[in-house]
């Protein structure tokens, strides 16, 4: 039960990822984000090693489509995953196995890609997408969780969630943005507070690594 989307900022070149879902630790399995390269997902009986072997396959010069039909030919369990790529011009692929549990679905829109498992309704990931492209010069940051918040909107999960999830890579080798609610009975609403007390730091925290001499106390 996890709904998800990935994301490319045209503006700035950032790539991202936020997602939820009904188990614990969405953050440290199922979104992979690498910058100036693209990002994955891997969910529903989740196999986190697809995630670095995609963004390698993306690396390797592989578009969206070819890196998420890679991965189905390099798993044999192939049939319960749930797959989606972005790449770095921003084209999207997803792939659904014969497994995943319905309701699911995929939505895409320029730069983004949402999908999702056994949802309330097939209309969450085009609810997702379509909030991701409304304002496209907004932080990506923003935008994601916009995303992710409209997909609750829609209806989310059959269940309840109970993690959620925010990470955007820029240029540097190092997340502009990671934050992640674990164990709490409304994470998209706590993964909100999160970013608004976060937002104005993020700048901050850059000049803290590429230039200290600079930094101011926080």
């Amino acid at each position: 039960m996890t709904f998800s989307l990935i994301g490319r900022c045209a503006r700035t070149g950032q790539f991202g990822a936020a997602a939820t879902t009904s188990s614990l630790a969405v953050g440290a399995r199922v979104q992979f984000v690498a910058p100036g390269v693209g990002a994955v997902l891997t969910q529903h009986r989740t196999d986190p090693r697809l995630g670095p072997r995609g963004l390698a396959l993306l690396r390797s010069g592989c578009d969206a489509a070819q890196t998420v039909a890679a991965l189905v030919a390099s798993t044999p369990d192939h049939g319960w995953r749930q797959l989606a790529a972005i790449d770095a011009a921003g084209r999207t692929a997803h792939f659904h196995g014969a497994r995943v549990k319905p309701e699911h679905g995929a939505a895409h829109a320029q730069d983004v890609v949402a999908i999702g498992n056994i949802l309330s309704s097939a209309r969450v990931p085009d609810a997702m997408a379509a909030a991701f492209a409304d304002n496209p010069e907004l932080p990506l940051a923003e935008r994601l969780l916009r995303g992710l918040e409209a997909g609750e909107a829609a209806g989310g999960e059959h269940g309840d969630v109970r993690s959620a999830s925010l990470l955007v890579f820029g240029d540097h080798d190092f997340a502009l943005v990671d934050l992640r609610v674990d164990g709490h009975a409304t994470p998209i609403p706590a993964l909100r507070g999160l970013w608004t007390e976060y937002a104005p730091l993020v700048d901050a925290y850059v000049v803290r690594v590429l230039t200290p001499d600079q930094a101011i106390v926080l």
